[in-house]
């Protein structure tokens, strides 16, 4: 039997481990904690969430709904694990993270072709490997990385955002609603914290004069993902930038007053039990007691538990257009694949979509049995393109969305509305016939 080694027990690592044991080929999944631990991690668990519970939009007409529906096409072990772990939040898929990672680290342990090895790796294997060691790469590791790439910078920063204790908010300053009332239930599967002018104003005051915590050593280039900004970097761009960011209220009515607030914070359950709640886009890197003080300013905020404050910790991934070449190989290393955000995808569901293509190369390479590589009108596909098309000079991590997808052929009316339906459209046409292909493969 061919043999394969994946390093890294994260999403991408996990999902790519799962397809490539599942076609065939011994797997010796290498993770190297508890025995080495990371900036954000706390449990030895695979598939460990660290930042937020949510998995993205499910929406059909989506860029993230069509990601989800190939990956479940494709028998995804992440979108199996989600499904089956997955609290209310509107038209988002989100999870309680503890099952969720139960279930991933359950099943790897169960897959008869899959060995589970404790302990750091610090160097690339000689023989085939799927590296997938995602945002917390170790020192040593990405070291090697850099001499197999020549690339000198591997990293960005990335945030995670405050937890709340649910019976510590005071449900009198907030209302329960999903944005145009896309819910589950009838009440919405948010909390909102809505704030009228005056109040918004001295909070994002008191944001900007509030203390950050300094960084370290190894943090001291900081390159942050757009996508995932910390507040207090979003506030300096503008007196309004939260308001229309992470604080926009569109789509939102406060039943109290029926009118919509100047701004509002939304809190998102984080487990099946609404035990507590996340604070949704409010990654930071303020000090604790500091976090402590301003977030307290938000209504139903004022004697807020905090589970979990805010934190930044570096993500690291190569300058792929560059590095990696067409089937997620390191150039010169044709038997060394990279998958997740180590690739420069961002998102949970990006990294697991690389891990599953990788681990199915793999094992098509290893085995000798052929691949069929997605389309380019596909979710998947699109991310491929994002790593195989993209800028060399000005590359940086990228979420799905309609901008990777190739554009429509030709005129439309409807405008832009009308082009992503059409893009969705092409992409569930391709999508199917390549499902199929790779079901006969």
């Amino acid at each position: 039997m061919a043999e394969l080694t994946v390093i890294g027990g994260g999403l991408a690592g996990s999902e790519a481990a799962w397809q490539a044991a599942s076609r065939g080929v011994r797997v010796t999944l290498r993770e190297m904690r508890p025995l080495r631990a990371t900036e954000a991690h706390k449990t030895d668990r695979l598939a460990e969430l660290v930042c937020s519970n949510s998995l993205k939009a499910e929406r059909p007409d989506s860029a993230p709904g069509q990601l989800k529906a190939e990956l479940t096409a494709l028998d995804s072990l992440i979108m199996r694990a989600a499904q089956g772990a997955r609290v209310p939040a509107g038209g988002a898929l989100a999870v309680d993270r503890e099952r969720f990672a139960e279930a991933v680290t359950r099943a790897i342990h169960d897959h008869p072709h899959i060995t589970v090895v404790r302990g750091e790796v610090t160097g690339l294997p000689d023989g085939p490997a799927i590296v997938a060691t995602g945002p917390l790469t170790s020192p040593t590791l990405a070291q090697a990385i850099r001499a197999a790439t020549g690339e000198a910078d591997l990293y960005f920063y990335d945030a995670i955002s405050p937890i709340v204790a649910a019976d510590s908010i005071d449900l009198d300053g907030v209302f329960r609603a999903s944005r145009y009332d896309r819910g589950e239930d009838d009440e919405g599967d948010y909390l909102n914290c809505p704030l009228d002018e005056g109040q918004y104003h001295a909070f994002v005051a008191e944001l900007l004069a509030a203390r950050t915590v300094s960084p370290a050593p190894f943090e001291e280039k900081a390159i942050y993902f757009e996508g995932c900004m910390p507040i207090e970097v979003i506030a300096a761009r503008g007196p309004e930038t939260l308001a229309h960011g992470p604080m926009k209220p569109v789509g939102l009515t406060d039943p109290r007053t029926g009118r919509m607030p100047y701004a509002v914070v939304q809190l998102r359950q984080e487990d099946l039990a609404r035990s507590y709640y996340n604070l949704v886009g409010f990654q930071t890197k303020l000090a604790y007691g500091e976090q402590e003080r301003v977030l307290r300013m938000i209504p139903g905020l004022a004697n807020a538990e905090f589970l979990r404050f805010g934190a930044i910790h570096r993500n690291t991934y190569v300058n792929a257009p560059r590095c990696l070449n067409p089937d997620l190989t390191l150039k010169g290393r044709p038997d060394t694949w990279l998958a997740g955000q180590i690739t420069g995808v961002e998102g949970y569901l990006e990294s697991t979509a690389m891990g599953l293509v990788a681990g199915r190369m793999a094992a098509a390479r290893l085995t000798g049995t052929a691949f069929s590589p997605p389309p380019e009108t596909s979710a998947i596909g699109s991310l491929l393109r994002h790593l195989s098309h993209g800028d060399p000079k000005h590359y940086q991590p990228m979420n799905v969305n309609f901008g990777l997808f190739p554009p429509p052929e030709g005129k439309m009316k409807g405008g832009r509305a009308r082009r992503r339906e059409a893009i969705i459209e092409r992409a569930r046409h391709d999508a199917q016939a390549w499902v199929a292909r790779c079901a006969t493969a």
